[in-house]
């Protein structure tokens, strides 16, 4: 078996939802902490204070940017990962974050957040509100597979995550207009009503089982466009998902024990 990778999770301005979607993959979790990955930050579950060096950073939540010690957490775990993935979409979008003033009882000037991408270079988004616990581990085993796999498990580890990483370069923003351009009109729309469901100040609506848009109350939070189960369809590599799957139950299956 190949090293163990270095995995963190960074949590900032955030309601831990991604982190309790992480824990929901249970025994497949605690098998990749046995088999593949040593967690060496994580504010609920390593008692270390100060960010380490990581092959993969699990960023949740947004940068408040009035908050000094976050801003240098997220440029610290930029310096110290070789991989910073976006864990959700306030990390990748900014999500319901966008929508905040301030007025906190005990922090009144928290008041501006930003998604992490527009302070460091993202690798890698993981979006959904929260993401599902199944795209995270599938993320986590195929970054081991890209750092530490053969050729060929690199190589179908880069044509998995590429989608992922192809959402990191695009932008920090996303609005129904996004979905418009990327998935309506693509006809790749299924009428799950999951971006109506998702947007924080009902700027969609379902109506004849499509999605209709209100531009003037959109605040571009990106909330609908990371929900989207279509919004980083990835046509290239969708003959390879059995195999994918395969790897990945294989990966995550228990070794059997000599009686």
């Amino acid at each position: 078996m190949a090293n163990k990778i270095k995995l963190g999770h960074v949590h900032l301005s955030g309601c831990t939802g991604c982190l309790v979607s992480v824990a929901d993959n249970y025994q497949g979790f605690l098998k990749i902490l046995d088999d593949y990955a040593d967690l060496v930050y994580c504010l609920t579950l390593a008692d270390v204070r100060r960010i380490p060096e990581m092959d993969v950073a699990l960023v949740e939540g947004s940068v408040c940017i009035q908050n000094h010690e976050s801003v240098e957490d997220i440029k610290e775990t930029r310096k110290k990962s070789r991989i910073v993935v976006a864990l959700g979409s306030c990390a990748s979008y900014g999500n319901i974050t966008r929508f905040c003033r301030g007025g906190q009882h005990n922090q009144p000037q928290h008041e501006s957040y930003l998604p992490i991408g527009d302070l460091i270079d993202v690798d890698v988004y993981i979006p959904g509100c929260p993401p599902s616990p199944e795209l995270i581990r599938n993320v986590a085993v195929m970054a081991y597979l890209l750092l530490e796999g053969n050729e060929d498990q690199k190589a179908l580890a880069g044509r998995y995550l590429k989608p992922l990483m192809d959402l990191a370069k695009r932008s920090t923003t996303g609005c129904f207009c996004d979905l418009m351009n990327d998935v309506i009109n693509q006809g790749l729309c299924i009428g799950c009503g999951i971006c109506a469901a998702s947007c924080p100040v009902r700027a969609i609506t379902h109506e004849f089982g499509k999605p209709q848009g209100d531009l003037n109350l959109c605040i571009k939070c990106g909330s609908c466009y990371g929900a989207c189960p279509r919004s980083f369809f990835n046509s290239d590599v969708i003959s390879e998902f059995e195999a994918i799957n395969e790897i990945i139950a294989g990966a995550l299956k228990e070794g059997e024990r000599d009686d």
